[in-house]
């Protein structure tokens, strides 16, 4: 919040002092001043911290990337694309330390907001899906896969989608998954002649 008051104070500064410069005829300045003004104002619209965390995902580095995603306290005051890319992020990268629900809910909210990119949005209902075989929802998880074929247009995760419907075609349902529950690993008795 403190970050948003002093852009807001630079913006307001800046954009003072390039009409001021206009005013007593310093033109070249002014025209300088309009790009450093530019760059004010579109910090507004991107957030540092995060593009320095797609700049650490884009070179592997993951730990650096989710300490930059976790930096913005309150992402509910970005755009609306800005904070569902927080979510997205927060939710693949923090999953094992976030749990299961709060990933699930955070990928959810991020698929709800909304994702620029086809492939960010398959990449975020192929985690989902995931997430619901792991919990024994197959149905839920193979419609999440379903939508993620159509949405990777580029084929980069054709081969992943391919091997989860396999396994889950293999998995099985969540009846006999309580039913193995509920016979607790007893083994069979003896047939009696």
């Amino acid at each position: 919040m403190i970050g948003f008051i002093i852009r807001c104070l630079v913006a307001t500064a800046t954009l003072g002092f390039n009409t001021y410069l206009f005013y007593t005829g310093y033109w070249g300045w002014g025209i300088f001043m309009i790009f450093i003004s530019f760059l004010v104002v579109f910090s507004f619209f991107r957030n540092e911290n995060m593009i320095l965390a797609v700049v650490q995902m884009q070179r592997g580095n993951t730990e650096k990337a989710l300490k930059y995603i976790n930096r913005i306290r309150y992402p509910q005051f970005l755009p609306r694309k800005q904070h569902a890319y927080v979510l997205f992020l927060q939710a693949i990268m923090g999953a094992q330390q976030v749990g299961l629900t709060q990933s699930e809910q955070k990928l959810r909210k991020a698929i709800n907001l909304g994702l620029r990119k086809s492939e960010d949005n398959a990449m975020a209902r192929m985690h989902l899906a995931g997430i619901c075989a792991q919990t024994g929802r197959k149905k839920e998880s193979l419609s999440l896969l379903s939508e993620a074929k159509k949405l990777d247009k580029s084929g980069m995760m054709k081969d992943q989608i391919r091997t989860m419907q396999q396994q889950l075609q293999m998995a099985p349902s969540k009846n006999q998954m309580r039913m193995a529950q509920m016979m607790g690993g007893r083994k069979k008795s003896p047939k009696m002649r």
